[in-house]
């Protein structure tokens, strides 16, 4: 989302040339040097065999994409809502605000349950973290932090630590107990650092190992007690802006998306990319997986939401109406996986049947954009956070 992203330019001495110049990180086996755009440009040449430039070769790795496309659509038989004909309609359904969160004083960026179903962390660009008490909408815990913009924000798997990050290019994780007169601050632990703001953040199936993407293009798992890099994923170019874990227990893939248009599948064990799509039209704002974690949907700032099918290899379904103009900001799924959440810069929620492809209901409530959405852990709420300094709990 362009109202998020931010230029970080590092000046220095060039890794190669040595000489005082605006540097770009460049990754090679894993390793990060810093390059000037110069000596970037006469190592991309390097290596090239007689009669090639890098114009042809990027010619034919544009004709290898196109035979790729063509191969996908040779597979493409039948579109999800002709399948879904003979499924039954989705009767009428009414869904409000049954609690809002009061407190930031500036707009809500991020949002996370508590697999107890119950308590809620939120991060915001007036630099506060909030853990709320959803039943009694009360505040358990706040966080000041070093920075504003805090973009990202999660809860760990035990419901012990919360994990938040932003411009301050740092995933940081507090540890959480039951005194409240403890100074949180003081043992806050530094996991992660990018060398640009930090976009999203998730721990894993547990509390030791954390999963982070940034605007220096990466994503990253790190080692939560000793703050070191697990593995480091490239292959997005420019900014990424959300990821999503795969939901089974032994899910060793996630997905990320990001300013290139692109939503890529990793392997957390290789560092590979193992799937990618390019489909949207803008930045994919965020990326969130069907509950069986055969298929996951984007939102983007093209105004629409689409549904990818892992094991067919391609976008299955598009959602979207022409009266939606404005970008989606953040998505998610029913437990069920029937039904897709959208929250949208109109200040909207929509709320799609993820099957047959149609709008079953939109939610008003919000006076600013829609910035981030989950559904609880058991299904039965979801939570929305705004620019317009408010959460929203809806059932």
């Amino acid at each position: 989302m362009c109202d998020q992203t931010f230029l970080a330019i590092v000046f220095g001495p060039c890794d190669k040339c040595s000489k005082e110049k605006p540097l770009r990180a460049i990754y090679i086996k894993s390793e990060q040097l810093n390059y000037c755009s110069l000596c970037v440009e006469m190592m991309a040449t390097e290596g090239l065999h007689e009669n090639e430039t890098l114009a042809s070769l990027k010619s034919e790795a544009e004709s290898l994409k196109g035979r790729l496309e063509e191969e996908r659509a040779k597979l493409h038989d039948v579109e999800l809502h002709q399948v879904a004909e003979r499924v039954e309609a989705l009767g009428q359904f009414v869904m409000k605000t049954r609690r809002t969160l009061k407190g930031h004083g500036n707009k809500v960026l991020c949002m996370d349950w508590c697999k107890d179903k119950r308590r809620i962390v939120s991060s915001s660009q007036d630099g506060k973290v909030i853990v709320w008490d959803s039943f009694t909408t009360n505040k358990e815990h706040a966080v000041t932090m070093p920075c504003t913009w805090v973009m990202a924000c999660a809860y760990a798997p035990s419901g012990c630590a919360i994990a938040c990050g932003g411009l301050d290019n740092k995933c940081s994780v507090y540890p959480l107990t039951f005194d409240k007169n403890e100074n949180m601050a003081a043992k806050k632990k530094s996991v992660a650092m990018h060398t640009n703001y930090l976009s999203a953040c998730s721990f894993t199936n547990s509390d030791m190992q954390i999963l982070t993407a940034s605007g220096d293009g990466t994503c990253a798992l790190w080692d939560v007690e000793s703050g070191q890099l697990l593995q480091s994923f490239h292959g997005h170019g420019a900014d990424v802006l959300c990821l999503d874990l795969a939901p089974s227990e032994t899910g060793n893939t996630f997905v990320s998306g990001g300013c290139d248009k692109k939503a890529m599948v990793w392997d957390m064990r290789s560092g590979q990319c193992i799937q990618s799509f390019e489909t949207h039209e803008s930045d994919i704002n965020s990326v969130r997986y069907y509950p069986s974690g055969d298929a996951f949907a984007s939102g983007s700032d093209d105004a629409t939401c689409r549904l990818y099918d892992l094991r067919a290899d391609r976008e299955v379904a598009i959602y979207s109406k022409e009266s939606i103009i404005f970008g989606a900001s953040s998505v998610d799924f029913s437990l069920s996986g029937r039904l897709l959440f959208g929250g949208y810069n109109d200040y909207t929620i929509n709320v799609w049947d993820v099957l047959k492809g149609s709008r079953v209901s939109i939610l008003f409530g919000h006076e600013n954009r829609v910035s981030t959405l989950r559904v609880s852990p058991d299904g039965t709420a979801f939570c929305s956070g705004s620019w317009d300094h408010t959460l929203r709990i809806w059932a």
